[in-house]
């Protein structure tokens, strides 16, 4: 073998590479497509003014309950859902390096040695070889760039999708919290009326033998006691089935957990203004999530153009061979080949088209999907504004109404005791102070659960700072 200079070598490498560039044109990449012009929504809420206090990421310790601090507190490290959220991230970043690691020469060293006979009378011959090698795609069309592009920007989605994960989480742990703590006041309510259920129908017995009461009264008496304790295992359930929920949500098996809590007392109630709908739109992470997967789809879409195009490979193997090891280095060992290849699909029967028919489809889609995200976060936060306005209200009239049912029924149950009334009007008052507690509970679970909704349309607080609101092995992710 002849063995080249190194000035002949690069000569030979500059023709090859000048006579590939030379049949290019320059800039000819496909680029991918703007993401369409979308109308983000009005410039004010219908339900707001337009003054913004975005929510604190640690929006929730606005409520003044340390119980439901220590439970957020778990929920970013022992979540579930947040940790495969977590995990989605880290494969999506992988994905992402195996498309970028097209975007540079694939290089690959080997050795070997041989030894081979041709016939049993003869002599043996042994080889040695060294080479390194590489290849390189030229990335002309931008295939390789814009499949990288889009699988990066499903990684950006994936932290998008990590941030709704987070906030939802939140949300779904302060929403089943707060409705442990409506079963616990809902009982007390519950025992409270079957208490007062139970005094009316003692005063009745005392009546009945005193024969001033008959024994339809007493039957109707002993009815309403009965309802009023069917009224308890239903409030039971519902405790026990909520406190498995928050179990699985902060990590544990219901055993494990123990809510100390009694009732609503000393809870505030927070609120926070959602400003201005494109700063809304702009902090939101279904929406940024969205709006990265349509970006990923346009770059896909460029990509499945770019397929239809001619690829053009270089490669390069040089190294030395010889038959002696002790000659391996010496100079004239040395040998290289420069190669370049041009390949085009002439025939695959529509195949390369229908990929890019089927990335336009889903560019397609995403764009309504784009569109819906905005429009559902927009209706998201007029909704939650609305729901915590009317339930504030709401909550205000019932405990009125509680008090004036609470006085009416202290008015009715002396009178009963004096022989004023009949047992007719008691009922009536004691129906609807019964009825008047239970609605006051329902109503403060209501109104906390609102403010809990106003703060998961307003993203929770996601954006700068949010990912803190995380455990270190997820703050990556987050970011």
């Amino acid at each position: 073998m002849k063995n080249p200079t190194a000035a002949t070598r690069r000569d030979t490498g500059r023709l090859v590479l000048s006579a590939l560039l030379g049949a290019v044109p320059a800039g000819c990449a496909l680029r991918p497509d703007a993401i369409p012009p979308i109308d983000r929504g009005p410039d004010r809420f219908r339900e707001a003014e337009a003054k913004a206090t975005w929510p604190d990421p640690n929006w929730w310790r606005g409520f003044g309950s340390p119980e439901l601090d220590r439970l957020m507190r778990r929920i970013a490290s022992e979540n579930l859902d947040l940790a495969a959220a977590a995990a989605r991230v880290r494969q999506a970043d992988a994905t992402a390096r195996i498309a970028g690691s097209t975007l540079l020469p694939t290089v690959t060293s080997g050795g070997n040695a041989r030894r081979s006979q041709t016939g049993s009378g003869s002599p043996s011959a042994t080889a040695y070889d060294l080479s390194l090698a590489a290849s390189y795609e030229l990335d002309v069309w931008g295939l390789n760039r814009n499949t990288y592009e889009s699988s990066r920007l499903s990684a950006v989605a994936a932290r998008y999708a990590l941030g709704t994960t987070l906030i939802t989480a939140e949300a779904s742990v302060a929403n089943t919290y707060f409705t442990i703590l409506e079963a616990r006041n809902a009982l007390q309510i519950q025992e409270a009326n079957l208490d007062a259920a139970r005094r009316v129908l003692n005063v009745i017995r005392q009546q009945v033998a005193a024969g001033t009461a008959t024994g339809l009264d007493l039957a109707q008496q002993e009815t309403v006691v009965a309802q009023q304790e069917a009224a308890v295992p239903p409030l039971r359930q519902t405790f026990s089935q909520n406190i498995a929920t928050l179990a699985v949500l902060v990590g544990l098996a219901p055993v494990q957990l123990e809510i100390q809590a009694e009732g609503f007392d000393g809870l505030d109630v927070p609120s926070a203004s959602p400003g201005l709908p494109s700063s809304l739109l702009a902090r939101r992470p279904d929406v940024l999530q969205a709006e990265a997967s349509l970006a990923g789809a346009n770059a896909n879409t460029a990509a499945a153009r770019a397929a239809l195009l001619p690829s053009i490979t270089l490669s390069a193997q040089g190294g030395f061979t010889a038959a002696l090891i002790g000659t391996l280095l010496r100079p004239e060992a040395q040998f290289y080949t420069l190669a370049a290849s041009v390949a085009q699909t002439i025939f695959d029967n529509g195949g390369l088209r229908g990929r890019v028919g089927l990335a336009r489809a889903q560019q397609e889609e995403l764009v309504v999907i784009y569109r819906q995200t905005i429009l559902n976060a927009l209706a998201d936060v007029e909704s939650a504004l609305a729901a915590l306005r009317e339930t504030t209200a709401q909550e205000a009239l019932l405990a009125e109404a509680e008090r004036r049912a609470a006085r009416a029924y202290t008015i009715a149950e002396g009178q009963l005791r004096g022989g004023v009334i009949n047992l007719i009007t008691l009922l009536s008052t004691q129906a609807t102070l019964f009825s008047a507690r239970r609605n006051l509970s329902a109503g403060r679970l209501n109104r906390l659960q609102a403010a809990v909704g106003l703060f998961r349309a307003l993203g929770g607080g996601w954006g700068a700072g949010a990912a803190d609101a995380l455990p270190p092995a997820h703050v990556e992710e987050a970011r």
